[in-house]
């Protein structure tokens, strides 16, 4: 086939795969926020309209992460990018790959907080305001990793091949996509858990909610640090200069490189929330162990965030070294 008809291919397949995948995340999180939604009316009824409410609200902010998939999917579909080089089916098939697979954390991170919003209201309907503005910051917070897949996805689509040796450009597209989407994994689920007792936290004890809002968000950023690591390296592999070369080592160190990155981030990504997690309910409970409980939960997330950097150093060996 020539060259339009493998774009065309390319274009085609990378759109199924950002929806396909897209809509996993966002599908789950909405079904969770509606599931507490149940829950949180069977002990309210009478708070019908409150509950529905934030519901609607929160689902609203999960299904972002398939609209972002949404939008790269139908930009694949009706423009199939700008070149003609032959490297641009690999840079949609990578698009496609990155935001499909990217949408997936946020998605599911995002319901977390909206459900436990919706059953925190229930059970404390004077604090309705302070428990949703605590769920639309941390299920906001959690979008972000979707929007570096976003970013990276318009780069592979739009981006100039036109000074770009094929190899081994070819395997840095593929590298960069799978870097930036699978790392946005961890992240978004890592969030969503902090959000989510963040939540609960306020709704418990909406007197703490200052100390538990800014303990949340300092527990997201370093959550969060592991996919701007898979966000780091796509940026690497995309813009670095390649001297051109048959060599399929020099490609699969590339390809590997992303891989590297990209698995490597789900795990401490995860791990991070799940210690933020902790620390954010028991500053609910004791507010005034505040102090103690933030530098425990960093010490903690510090340990845990080791494993990403080692893979950190691995992809950088071999986009530099290998």
């Amino acid at each position: 086939m020539d060259i339009q008809s493998w774009i065309r291919v390319s274009s085609v397949v990378g759109a199924g795969v950002s929806m396909g995948f897209g809509a996993i995340g966002s599908a789950v999180g909405e079904g969770y926020a509606a599931g507490c939604a149940n829950e949180a009316m069977s002990r309210r009824p009478d708070m019908y309209n409150d509950i529905a409410r934030t519901m609607l609200l929160g689902q609203a902010v999960a299904e972002s992460a398939a609209i972002f998939s949404l939008l790269i999917a139908m930009l694949l579909l009706f423009t199939g990018g700008s070149s003609t080089s032959p490297l641009a089916p690999f840079g949609l098939i990578a698009a496609g790959i990155c935001m499909g697979i990217g949408a997936i954390g946020s998605g599911i991170g995002s319901g977390l907080p909206a459900g436990a919003a919706t059953i925190g209201i229930a059970r404390q309907p004077a604090s309705k305001s302070q428990i949703t503005t605590t769920m639309l910051i941390g299920a906001a917070i959690t979008q972000t990793s979707a929007i570096y897949s976003l970013v990276t996805s318009f780069l592979l689509i739009f981006m100039d091949y036109s000074a770009r040796p094929f190899a081994p450009f070819w395997a840095a597209l593929l590298g960069a996509g799978i870097s930036t989407g699978i790392a946005a994994i961890g992240s978004g689920v890592g969030e969503g858990f902090v959000a989510q007792t963040g939540v609960e936290s306020v709704a418990r004890n909406p007197t703490a909610m200052s100390r538990v809002v800014n303990v949340m968000m300092l527990s997201m950023a370093v959550a969060e640090t592991t996919s701007i690591y898979g966000l780091l390296i796509a940026m690497i592999l995309l813009f670095k200069t390649y001297p051109a070369t048959a060599s399929l080592a020099s490609a699969a160190a590339l390809l590997g490189a992303g891989i590297c990155m990209g698995i490597g981030a789900i795990g401490p990504g995860i791990g991070e929330g799940l210690t933020g997690q902790q620390a954010i309910r028991w500053i609910g409970r004791n507010e005034e162990a505040t102090p103690i409980i933030t530098r425990t939960m960093l010490v903690g997330q510090a340990v845990s965030e080791s494993t990403g950097i080692y893979s950190l150093v691995i992809a950088f060996i071999m986009i530099f070294v290998v």
